[in-house]
């Protein structure tokens, strides 16, 4: 009876949750229940229907998101996200049950291997920071810190998705809400087998989680050809059109695929078709263009927000080359997210689908931009050069349609020498970019091209690239021009350099160029330039090593001026002769790991 008697208030115990009692009335640790799925832990519902907006409770005052808005947005229950090379899935039970889980040291059953663990986040309360612990087959362990900005009051520059509504027990309310990927570093080659979530800390924000994945590390794969989102502008309309854009390899393979990004959109954009071809002359194609699939599918929608890779295929790409990628939109698109300073003739057909065409007959119009087009890959290669820059990166002032930016020169220097690999080249260059401040806000449809922060777009733009092996970081300029102090440029530079180093990539700093005869270099902006460049040149800045490019293209007689050869008439950006001189000042082996 005894036994009986004990037995049985072990088992309440058990089922209660409480420490299990041993025969001698000691208590033992309790019991961790093993890893589960994210979705098995969800205890908060974050999301609710314009008709029952009390419905769901994601902040503890009843607040909700809008399931209307995130539908107009493409993000639909079930939906498979594609952001910043991470794969994540938009909860099955959005809109209807507990679709999140409130961060409390939770075990989450993760599997396998990857550079970075991404996360579909939102805090509530404010910024909810935390850090938690990655679990590996092998028995090892590493430690993450994670921030979750507020759903109400984080950056829109970093946002995935911004919702123009908040919905209350009493209504809707027309205010902005946002949600956010936030990525992570781990331990790249190890085989991830589960995760724990950040412990909450009592009275602190809450950090929500909707969605948890391990970003597969790209491997077979070399980025040739990138462009950074500036700006979310207004375009055509384009109604059944398709877009053939012009682009530049910098290295070749033997199959190809391209990314597609709707960055800083409100909307989805379907895309019908595309093709990938060799251009010929303008818009024609020589050979016949090569069709791209999607997940199998002939197109893909994105969702705003939302990125989508093409499936391999085999094509030639012949290294520095330009090619033409083209695309079908048949549904209405009046904005999409741009690069604005192509430099380069792209082009915008009659109504119809004229992806697989060879001639470019059908190609009436012409655009000098890059919509939604933001990379393009081929199979094979020793990975990626990331050049992080502003408007002298981007190529601005260089002869157009010639491909004589600096990176491109840069390019033909690696593809003729065996010192090195013979890595690609990723332009990542933003006219009027600057490192610590953002020139487009981040959302909405805007006349600013010039893009949000070098800080803001480090994930984006270098550490979801394509294989990068190492960074270029050549800004600044921007910043003391417009009256940042070289201490706040500092600052912005180090932790560029910290979070590229966190990420397993080789960092190399470039000296900013001097800009006297344009009307904001001042001498007190070239006072801050100076300062910058001291720094960078100095030990303990935390680069690995340093381009001067202000030696190459200063007048020794006037350091503060560039030398008449190299400018391009406008004092601030080089034209083709200086652009040329800064690729060949570059120490190749700076390039390598």
């Amino acid at each position: 009876m005894r036994r009986r008697t004990w037995t049985t208030a072990l088992a309440l115990a058990v089922c209660a949750g409480l420490a299990p009692v041993t025969a001698a009335g000691a208590t033992t640790a309790p019991h961790r229940p093993g890893p589960l799925p994210l979705e098995r832990l969800f205890d908060n519902r974050a999301v609710s229907d314009d008709t029952a907006p009390g419905a769901a409770d994601f902040d503890g005052a009843g607040g909700s998101l809008s399931a209307q808005d995130l539908t107009a947005a493409g993000w639909t229950p079930g939906t498979r996200l594609g952001v910043e090379g991470a794969r994540l899935t938009w909860p099955r039970t959005a809109g209807a049950g507990p679709d999140n889980v409130r961060a409390d040291g939770q075990r989450v059953r993760v599997t396998g291997r990857g550079d970075a663990l991404a996360f579909l986040v939102a805090g509530t309360g404010g910024d909810a920071h935390g850090s938690g612990t990655v679990r590996y087959a092998d028995g090892s362990r590493s430690t993450y810190s994670l921030t979750a900005p507020d759903w109400r009051t984080g950056p829109l520059a970093t946002k995935s998705v911004a919702l123009p509504h908040r919905n209350t027990p009493g209504g809707q309310l027309t205010e902005k809400t946002r949600l956010y990927v936030v990525t992570v570093p781990v331990r790249s080659g190890h085989r991830i087998s589960s995760v724990d979530l950040p412990r909450a800390t009592g009275g602190s924000p809450a950090l929500h989680v909707f969605s948890l994945s391990v970003r597969a590390a790209t491997t077979g794969w070399t980025g040739t050809w990138a462009a950074s989102p500036a700006g979310y502008t207004t375009v055509g309309p384009w109604i059944d059109r398709t877009v053939r854009l012009v682009v530049h390899s910098s290295v070749g393979g033997s199959r190809v695929r391209i990314r597609l990004d709707n960055t800083f959109a409100s909307t989805p954009v379907r895309v019908g078709s595309a093709s990938v071809a060799v251009q010929g002359a303008g818009a024609e194609a020589r050979g016949k263009p090569v069709r791209l699939t999607f997940r199998g599918a002939r197109g893909a929608v994105l969702p705003a927000g939302g990125q989508a890779y093409s499936d391999p295929v085999g094509f030639r790409v012949p290294a520095d080359t330009s090619l033409l990628v083209s695309f079908h939109l048949p549904e209405p698109v009046a904005a999409a997210p741009v690069h604005s300073q192509a430099i380069q003739t792209s082009y915008v057909s009659e109504p119809g689908d004229h992806a697989a065409e060879a001639a470019g007959s059908a190609y009436t119009s012409t655009i000098s931009y890059w919509p939604l087009l933001t990379g393009v890959d081929v199979g094979g290669g020793p990975g990626s050069v990331v050049l992080l820059g502003d408007s002298i990166t981007d190529g601005v002032r260089s002869t157009r349609d010639a491909n004589r930016r600096w990176p491109n020169v840069l390019a033909t220097r690696l593809l003729a020498q065996s010192d090195v690999p013979r890595y690609g080249v990723l332009n990542e260059g933003i006219s009027a970019n600057r490192v610590v401040a953002d020139r487009y806000p981040g959302d909405g449809v805007s006349t600013d091209t010039g893009g949000v922060s070098a800080l803001h777009r480090l994930d984006r733009d270098v550490f979801s690239q394509t294989s990068a092996r190492s960074v270029v970081v050549f800004q600044g300029v921007n910043d003391v021009r417009w009256g940042a102090s070289a201490e706040q440029v500092v600052a912005g530079l180090r932790e560029i350099a910290r979070r590229a180093h966190a990420r397993g990539l080789k960092v190399i700093g470039a000296t900013i160029t001097p800009c006297e005869g344009e009307a904001l270099c001042t001498a007190a902006a070239d006072a801050e330039r100076v300062a910058v460049n001291g720094f960078l040149r100095g030990p303990g800045s935390g680069f690995d090593g340093v381009l001067d490019f202000d030696a190459v293209i200063r007048d020794p007689e006037r350091p503060s001026r560039m030398r008449a050869e190299f400018d391009s008439g406008d004092h601030l950006h080089p034209g083709d002769a200086g652009l040329a001189a800064l690729a060949d000042s570059v120490n190749l082996r700076l390039l390598a790991p």
